[in-house]
């Protein structure tokens, strides 16, 4: 199982609005994302707005590949853009750096 741990930048003025989006992701997002390896993940939010993401995948591209192909992402990746400085074209689930693992305790 792959570990990934990312990094993206809520915009200041939009973290209460993020965090109350995330209270209520619609259900059929999170079954896609189950459906296409999306496990264990989860979201961390300082309240200057560095969010950090953490998930278990099999393999990351086959995940985010399997997402892009669903209608579902393609909405919430539209709506979500808007919160976060620094993607320029790109959407959130593919704009985000990616931190390199260097431990891990069994």
């Amino acid at each position: 199982m792959e570990r990934v741990c990312f990094l993206l930048q809520v915009k200041k003025d939009r973290i209460e609005e993020y965090k109350e989006r995330h209270k209520a992701v619609w259900p059929e997002m999170l079954q896609a994302l189950r459906e296409t390896g999306w496990h264990n993940y989860s979201l961390f939010l300082r309240d200057d707005g560095l969010l950090v993401g953490y998930l278990e995948t099999p393999d990351l591209a086959k995940a985010v590949e399997g997402m892009s192909k669903r209608e579902v992402n393609a909405r919430w990746q539209s709506e979500m853009a808007e919160f976060f400085e620094n993607l320029g074209d790109r959407r959130p689930d593919t704009g985000f750096l990616r931190l390199e693992e260097i431990f891990h305790l069994d």
